[in-house]
């Protein structure tokens, strides 16, 4: 797992960098699939969900420059879920073919900003966070820690004989546990909340 992209709080700095290729790697890997999963929810076909992923992450090449961080304002997870709506909304809207003195109801049929939509927006970020931390503090912990919290955590198995497993104390094996949860949780911190 040595490929494994490294975690920085600053990563909407960086990204500011368009030649940090790692930010601009972790970036892509976060969002894009939940671009993507967006608009495929709202009826876009493959390519066309694709095709507008692209886009998204096009206006954020354009715009990253002057996005200001600032938490009491929104987070960047919103301000990427309004973008990624508008380009579905532009999208729906030009593929809308209207007569002259038709009804135009079609062009107020766009995507609105409701609660399911974003609670699946962040429910599809916040699984794509949890894996890029966990592969993360995979790379950072030993073998036998990760192991702890893979059976424990992840497994559900008792720590009695995880830690017999391993030739570990229980003591050992929950201590493990615990490093691991508290690193998954700085990490995604950082992620969630740059600096």
């Amino acid at each position: 797992m040595a490929d494994a992209p490294s975690t920085h709080p600053s990563l909407l700095r960086r990204l500011r960098d368009l030649r940090d290729r790692e930010a601009w790697s972790l970036f892509v890997e976060t969002y894009a699939p939940a671009v993507y999963q967006y608009a495929r929810s709202q009826g876009l076909q493959d390519a066309d969900a694709a095709d507008l992923a692209q886009e998204v992450l096009r206006g954020v090449v354009g715009a990253i420059d002057r996005f200001v961080y600032d938490p009491t304002a929104g987070t960047f997870r919103g301000w990427l879920f309004t973008l990624a709506r508008r380009r579905v909304a532009d999208f729906m809207r030009a593929r809308a073919t209207v007569p002259d003195g038709a009804d135009d109801s079609v062009l107020r049929n766009v995507p609105s900003r409701d609660a399911e939509d974003e609670s699946r927006w962040d429910d599809s970020i916040r699984g794509r966070l949890l894996a890029l931390a966990m592969r993360q503090v995979q790379v950072d912990v030993s073998p036998t820690t990760w192991q702890a919290f893979e059976a424990t955590a992840l497994g559900g198995r008792p720590g009695k004989q995880v830690a017999a497993e391993l030739g570990l104390s229980v003591a050992a094996v929950y201590l493990a546990r615990s490093r691991v949860l508290a690193r998954l949780k700085e990490i995604i911190h950082e992620l969630e909340n740059p600096t």
